[in-house]
């Protein structure tokens, strides 16, 4: 066995003669765990709540949208439909027409995005899932699907046929006008449901039929604003991009989740880094506590080091028994906080301890990515607090 090793697991197991010296190194110890506990909890806090946040925008995002890079509508052959409904690298697909427009109700006016989708939409995004109340539109009718914020500022009821939801889009053209009348195509609207996802989103849109959304805006019956997809299980992004382009054409914009909600992954990305930042500042302040009791062990064995050295040990086997006792110590610790916290999560994930409402568990989610980031942070600065404490052993200790 390495005499290095050997000694440094003797001094690791054993007490010192000096009582202060086995509370420091056992705050040192304590801190270790305590610290990679900390990490590893505050990481799977966050990707708990990172899914819990994702999960809003995977149930109403398709997995990718087509747009045209040229204006706002494209046309689709029924050569390119069929060459979509034939593709096995697409479940399915849906038709969109959206456009901001004006929509009045007993008075009470708001703007918003009118989104016509076709027949396919609920298979390609489950956006009906989130109705609260109601249910959701029929094609082919005037029925319209709100969101709930949209349905608060209006005071909306629903099936109400004598009191219908008018909507008002500006006539595309170019010239003056005369009669401000002349300026909109109007539309009569009944809701038929009310959906709930987040404030951001149920005061954004209302869903129609995609024939009254092209209608309202004098679109042709092959006119669209987007595509959305949904893909399937095997298909990879870079084939399913290529596959589009080819279809569809080179003069469109084909975008996946994380384009569609840029900020929000920008966002959560720089929430991730500043907490692991955060958290390993903590860890760093704990492994100079270690350092200075490997600083102090070094002191208290300064006679069992004259002896070593005269028997024949280097400064450098010498250093690398406190180098290797560091280790260690950070080694245990690292064992005992990581397999604490990971209790804590699973306890949590599976049992639900903490509670944020009474029907809401407070969200947490263990993944081995944190795991990895947890032993690497802690390894790493355990071997760099552990390398200048030891360097610390110098001639004059032999003396």
């Amino acid at each position: 066995m390495n005499i290095s090793l050997y000694i440094a697991q003797r001094y690791a197991i054993s007490f010192s003669k000096n009582k202060a010296i086995n509370i420091i190194t056992g705050i040192a110890s304590l801190g270790i765990i305590a610290s990679t506990m900390a990490l590893f909890v505050f990481l799977s806090v966050f990707s708990g709540l990172k899914a819990f946040t994702l999960n809003f925008a995977n149930a109403t995002d398709p997995d990718f949208k087509v747009e045209t890079s040229q204006g706002k509508f494209f046309t689709l052959s029924t050569k390119q439909e069929e060459q979509l409904r034939k593709s096995n690298l697409i479940a399915s697909y849906s038709k969109v027409v959206a456009e901001r427009v004006y929509f009045l109700y007993d008075e009470k006016e708001v703007v918003a995005e009118i989104k016509g989708v076709d027949q396919n939409y609920a298979s390609v995004t489950h956006f009906n899932d989130h109705l609260y109340v109601g249910e959701w539109l029929s094609p082919k009718t005037e029925e319209v699907v709100v969101g709930a914020e949209i349905s608060r500022k209006l005071a909306l009821g629903l099936f109400d046929f004598n009191h219908p939801l008018e909507v008002f889009a500006p006539k595309p053209g170019k010239g003056s006008i005369e009669n401000p009348e002349d300026a909109f195509n109007s539309a009569q609207l009944f809701p038929s449901g009310v959906y709930s996802v987040n404030e951001e989103l149920d005061g954004k849109f209302v869903f129609c039929d995609i024939t009254l959304a092209q209608n309202l805006l004098e679109l042709k019956a092959n006119q669209y604003t987007s595509l959305e997809i949904k893909a399937t299980p095997q298909s990879s992004e870079e084939e399913i991009r290529n596959s589009l382009q080819t279809i569809v054409g080179k003069n469109i914009k084909i975008k996946n989740r994380a384009q569609l909600n840029d900020s929000l992954y920008k966002m959560l990305q720089s929430e991730n880094l500043f907490i692991y930042l955060f958290s390993t500042l903590v860890v760093i302040l704990t492994l100079f506590c270690l350092a200075g009791a490997i600083v102090m062990i070094i002191i208290d064995k300064r006679d069992h080091l004259k002896t070593l050295y005269n028997i024949g040990l280097t400064k450098t086997a010498i250093r690398n028994i406190f180098f290797t006792q560091g280790i260690l110590i950070t080694f245990f610790g690292l064992l005992i906080g990581l397999a604490l916290a990971i209790l804590i999560i699973l306890a949590q994930q599976h049992f639900s301890f903490i509670m944020i409402t009474e029907t809401m568990p407070y969200p947490v989610l263990f993944e081995w990515n944190n795991v990895l980031i947890v032993v690497s942070t802690i390894v790493l600065l355990g071997i760099i607090s552990s390398w200048i404490a030891s360097g610390t052993v110098t001639k004059s200790v032999f003396k």
